[in-house]
């Protein structure tokens, strides 16, 4: 199959099927009201439709990695938008609950499947001129998917229940399996060693092999301290500011990071390695953390500190094609990236919402700006290794 004329084309559409993926998270994220209306007897597993697919993640994300790798990233990308989209069909009839949650976790592998598959092959067909923009687009799919499903979502859902959200999310991922099917290029014929059992011994020695090196696991090692402070800080720090100031912080703040991201992230990419953007990040990240309690009427150092924090969003996924050469390793690195981040998420709120009840908002923000910190010294101490392992 030809590639489109442009390829921004095929870029744009694999970026619209991780705004899908994304959606598998927002569209329950954002409508927890509602489904406790509709559950009204889930109690405390109603958490667990929107934390499941962050359990998946942690589980198999290098296994997603190693998989998508053997079967193939074009094939594997169209089976899981298809699988996505029946499952969403499913959700829309609100089944029982066991049901709902069963669903979910063969959701969380569609999605692990979207996150490894996508982005490897924007780093395929985007030419190197302008690979380092099309990651760093890549790297908003989150943000911009919570945002639209907060926007248009959340009074559909109020209207009419959850189900139509869930069939419109049907639908999305229906559409882009079509459209990726005649935008995207046939596979590649399978790389070497697929006939390689995953043995439960194998997949340990590959999950030590992976995060020893520091061309794969770099940018998922970066990717766990700005996840395990993204959400959280986003979901903590506002409450503690006056109701106008949480509002903006609550509004602006992933807006903020976005602009940045497409903005002076790209402009930056254009003369640094993604990995310098990404220390870059996490440098002013940690001095603008330790400013946060200096004004505590304020919106603005939380948005700033969003803003920078833009500069590791996009950049972090516009590293593993600089730092990895081949499509099976790209794809164990956005496998690994995919982990840590879930694992990141998952932990992130519990751990902020445990340090704020011990030591208030200084020792908040203190923690916060240690893991910036520690992201810092990690990427340094990684790029060492790399340097002492290169001719």
């Amino acid at each position: 199959m030809s590639r489109p004329a442009s390829p921004w084309i095929a870029i744009l559409a694999l970026y619209a099927a991780g705004l899908g993926a994304a959606g598998q998270f927002s569209k329950m994220a954002v409508i927890l009201p509602q489904l406790g209306q509709a559950y009204p007897q889930a109690g405390t597993l109603l958490g667990f439709l929107v934390s499941l697919l962050s359990l998946v993640g942690v589980a198999l994300g290098l296994v997603a990695g190693m998989l998508v790798a053997r079967i193939g990233f074009r094939r594997t990308l169209i089976w899981a938008l298809s699988l996505g989209a029946a499952i969403s069909l499913a959700q829309s009839l609100l089944p029982p609950l066991p049901v709902m949650l069963a669903l979910r976790v063969i959701e969380g592998a569609a999605h692990l499947a979207i996150v490894v598959a996508a982005p490897t092959l924007i780093a395929q067909v985007a030419p190197d001129r302008i690979r380092p923009a099309a990651l760093t687009l890549w790297g908003t799919f989150f943000g911009v998917a919570f945002a639209v499903t907060a926007l248009i979502g959340v009074p559909v859902a109020q209207r009419f229940g959850p189900g139509p959200l869930f069939a419109a999310h049907a639908l999305w991922m229906a559409a882009m399996a079509v459209l990726l099917v005649r935008l995207v290029p046939s596979d590649a014929p399978a790389i070497p060693d697929t006939g390689a059992r995953l043995t439960l011994p194998r997949l340990l020695r590959r999950h030590l092999e992976i995060y020893r090196s520091p061309f794969l696991a770099a940018p998922a090692w970066g990717w766990l301290f700005y996840t395990l402070t993204f959400v959280a800080v986003l979901a903590v720090w506002p409450p503690l500011l006056p109701a106008r100031a949480a509002t903006l912080t609550a509004t602006l703040a992933p807006l903020a990071a976005i602009a940045v991201s497409m903005t002076l992230g790209v402009a930056l990419l254009r003369h640094w390695p993604a990995i310098r953007v990404v220390l870059l990040g996490f440098a002013l990240a940690a001095a603008l953390a330790l400013l946060l309690p200096l004004a505590p009427q304020s919106a603005a150092p939380a948005i700033a500190l969003f803003a920078v924090l833009g500069l590791v969003q996009g950049a972090s996924f516009a590293a593993i094609p600089q730092l990895n050469d081949t499509a099976e390793t790209r794809a164990l690195a956005n496998g690994a990236l995919a982990q840590m981040g879930n694992l990141g998420n998952m932990l992130g709120t519990p751990l902020m919402l445990a340090v704020l009840g011990l030591a208030g908002a200084p020792g908040l923000t203190a923690v916060v700006a240690a893991c910036y910190g520690a992201a810092v010294l990690t990427h340094l101490s990684l790029d060492r290794a790399r340097r002492g392992l290169r001719p």
